[in-house]
């Protein structure tokens, strides 16, 4: 994915607030009933001897990734609002990420970051936010706690390094739960004689709502059907699918960054947070 095959932003025809934004991703203004969370075994479980070998088993094929480019469905809600959306991401290792987000076949914003820097592009509204934290930015704009990094991680189903296996749990015959910096890692196989698949990622942070990243319909051992769920439902409940998934592809440093317009008014990370493209319709 180059810069120039994802093309520059057409000028804004006058901005209305980021409130039209908003609009364009809300496809149904009705409250969003999500269906039932996949099930995960309660029981504390025994220690399990084999969590390692189950762990880099399940993380093969996501392990060797360092950059990933794919088209993304969107459908589920944000803070109560269904909405649909598409999405066309780039993103490298370390923490390079580009998105360009559309709705109603209009494109609604483009968000890149390197390292620590992040910059996002409002072209219809003709408002920039630049130099802002990805992850804070990120979260703004989508309602998803992840920065460019836990991006990749979560999109590739992949465990961050600081996974734990020697602290493994079993339960039953076919359930693996391992404790990472981040909360747990569910891992399942089908059968005995079935791969070991990561399955679930339950994400804890002190002083905010639990959240979870569901994963199936593996492909080559890559999750393409993630759901992203908070146990707050106000906040965000996801469903993803990936296609046209390229995985290890050479990103131009070009591509992790946007052309700003002529004219476009700056905005900052509180304004965003109010009215983003994501945030209530009001």
């Amino acid at each position: 994915m180059t810069a120039s095959g994802l093309g520059d932003p057409e000028p804004a025809e006058g901005s209305k607030g980021t409130r039209r934004a908003a609009a364009l991703l809300v496809a149904l203004l009705s409250t969003a009933c999500g269906a039932p969370l996949m099930k995960l075994p309660s029981a504390p479980g025994a220690p399990a001897p084999d969590a390692a070998d189950a762990l880099n088993q399940a993380t093969l094929a996501c392990r060797p990734i360092s950059s990933i480019t794919a088209e993304v469905g969107i459908t589920g809600s944000i803070r109560g609002q269904r909405l649909r959306a598409r999405l066309i991401a780039g993103l490298a290792a370390p923490a390079s990420a580009r998105l360009e987000a559309f709705a109603l076949s209009q494109q609604v914003f483009i968000f890149t970051s390197r390292g620590n820097d992040a910059t996002l592009l409002l072209p219809r509204e003709g408002r920039v936010l630049e130099h802002g934290q990805p992850g804070e930015v990120l979260e703004a704009v989508t309602g998803l706690p992840l920065d460019a990094s836990g991006l990749r991680l979560t999109l590739t189903g992949c465990a961050a390094s600081g996974a734990n296996a020697a602290f493994g749990r079993q339960i039953g015959d076919d359930w693996r739960v391992v404790d990472d910096q981040f909360g747990d890692l569910y891992l399942r196989r089908e059968s005995r004689a079935g791969p070991w698949r990561l399955v679930a990622a339950v994400h804890r942070e002190a002083g905010r709502p639990e959240w979870r990243a569901e994963y199936g319909n593996f492909q080559n051992g890559l999750p393409h059907a993630i759901r992203l769920a908070s146990t707050d439902t106000r906040r965000f409940d996801l469903r993803l699918a990936l296609s046209q998934v390229d995985i290890n592809v050479p990103l131009e440093a070009a591509a992790f960054e946007v052309k700003i317009p002529a004219a476009t008014r700056p905005m900052t990370i509180a304004e965003l947070r109010n009215s983003g493209p994501l945030s209530d319709a009001r």
